[in-house]
């Protein structure tokens, strides 16, 4: 029997592939359980639109991905932190500094943010942000006191 794969299944294919398979797999396990459905022609239109229309948002959100990395790679963010001799009261985590880029109107979730550990001292640190399709930033956090201008 000819079905469409509507989930991707271990050993079979992706979704949207046209396969051919044992009539009684395809009626007691794959349609029932909705993971296929038959392969006619109205569907094989269908399931080759919706992949055209997949990868054709998966190539924009890419190309959102790499403008986003080269607005971050090499960026220095500046924080101003309560500090007493040199020693911050609290530390500086993924999420403070997700929220730090999101002030300025870029969109990161802490734990797209990797720290080697928090931050507890004033001064120079790196930080790695992974991004959507693989890509990845590095940025400079530079802890300052809130008492200096």
């Amino acid at each position: 029997m000819k079905i469409i794969l509507l989930k991707d299944i271990e050993n079979l294919g992706k979704e949207g592939e046209v396969k051919v398979v044992a009539d009684g797999f395809a009626r007691n396990f794959l349609l029932p359980k909705k993971m296929a459905e038959i392969a006619t022609d109205a569907a094989i239109q269908n399931a080759e639109a919706k992949k055209k229309k997949t990868s054709e948002k998966a190539r924009l959100e890419l190309e959102e991905a790499q403008k986003l990395a080269e607005q971050l790679e090499g960026r220095e963010l500046y924080l101003k932190v309560k500090e007493k001799e040199g020693k911050l009261f609290g530390s500086v985590n993924e999420k403070t500094i997700a929220k730090s880029l999101k002030d300025e109107g870029l969109n990161i979730n802490p734990e797209n943010v990797k720290l080697a550990e928090p931050i507890k001292e004033l001064g120079e640190y790196d930080a790695q942000i992974n991004l959507e399709h693989g890509l990845e930033a590095g940025i400079k956090i530079i802890l300052v006191s809130e008492e200096e201008k």
